[in-house]
């Protein structure tokens, strides 16, 4: 059976981008692959983070996770820093990754902006535990949206050096699974930006925590163009923000997006803003609703979680025992 593995930063409200274009896709591929969606804390050290804010993101990223569908029956849902695996996976890749590659990739060079100096060894090596949170599983497919195939790319290149260096086909290249036009849910300020927990401006954003007023004034806000809606996707092209705002309204009610153009052709923004915030507010009161339910028992999540961690390190503890045995390493207990 095929095993997938994602995940999602603990480092503030999960929005809108992140449960259509992830979370919601991977309640579908649960049913039909061996799952496993960890809580990348380790991942969001690579910024300064308050400790406090970060277990409690890290409880409410996994009662997200749940409110949102994912079934621990099926699945493991676990913090990443709970499986050792991870760290030590991710030191053994790096010394088995040349700098060539890392110094090609984007994000780096995006988050540390013009104060490279400044920025923490962990930022940059970032790449090389995300291969190792993919290759610790042999996962063989990953969902990513399209922001995230250079890291993708960059797990399978590093999987391909491993097993030529030991002369072994051990780790399996992991293939990126993308989904339709959702996987990129952009800023409802810039419709050529993709929606952020970082923009400075909350209105850029759908949170899942946001009450129906907020939903309702947010797409009111939202930007939009003078012209009516088309009836035809090829009417969109060049409209960035009206093609955000069907996207999502044909994600949220699980139509075409011509379905959903020739439903609305002719429109002026006023109506389908009106239809949009009504969809919206429809399908995420009730994960909302069970977010704040999860959260008022935080032994249970903790069983949950803990559950998962079972799970995961079964998995993690075979690979790094082989692993450890081609490098030449002593074996580890743990």
């Amino acid at each position: 059976m095929s095993r997938i593995l994602s995940g999602i930063q603990p480092t503030g409200n999960i929005h809108l981008g992140n449960y259509l274009g992830a979370i919601k896709n991977w309640v579908s591929l649960q049913h039909d692959h061996e799952s496993l969606f960890c809580i990348v804390d380790l991942h969001a050290i690579t910024l300064p983070q308050d400790p406090k804010m970060l277990r409690e993101n890290t409880y409410f990223a996994a009662a997200t996770y749940l409110a949102c569908g994912v079934d621990v029956s099926k699945s493991a849902v676990f913090p990443q820093s709970a499986v050792s695996g991870h760290s030590e996976l991710g030191w053994i890749l790096g010394c088995h990754t040349p700098l060539g590659w890392l110094n090609r990739m984007t994000q780096f060079k995006e988050k540390s902006g013009k104060h490279k100096d400044k920025a923490c060894l962990g930022l940059y090596a970032y790449p090389v535990l995300q291969a190792a949170d993919i290759l610790l599983y042999k996962a063989t497919h990953v969902p990513v949206g399209e922001d995230q195939k250079q890291h993708l790319e960059l797990a399978r290149d590093i999987a391909g050096a491993f097993n030529r260096n030991y002369d072994q086909d051990f780790f399996p290249l992991p293939e990126p699974q993308i989904f339709g036009t959702t996987t990129r849910v952009m800023s409802l300020r810039d419709g050529s930006s993709k929606m952020s927990k970082s923009a400075d401006s909350d209105f850029s954003r759908i949170n899942l925590t946001d009450d129906n007023d907020t939903i309702t004034q947010k797409i009111r806000k939202a930007k939009s163009d003078a012209d009516p809606l088309p009836a035809e996707k090829t009417g969109l092209e060049n409209r960035p923000e009206a093609e955000n705002m069907v996207n999502i309204y044909a994600a949220v009610t699980q139509q075409p997006v011509e379905t959903v153009l020739k439903e609305f052709a002719g429109s002026t923004f006023a109506p389908f803003k009106a239809a949009l915030t009504e969809a919206l507010v429809a399908h995420l009161e009730p994960i909302r609703t069970d977010i704040a339910h999860l959260l008022q028992d935080r032994a249970h999540l903790d069983q949950l979680m803990s559950q998962g961690t079972d799970k995961a390190r079964t998995v993690a503890r075979a690979t790094m025992a082989q692993v450890q045995d081609m490098v030449g390493l002593a074996k580890s207990e743990s």
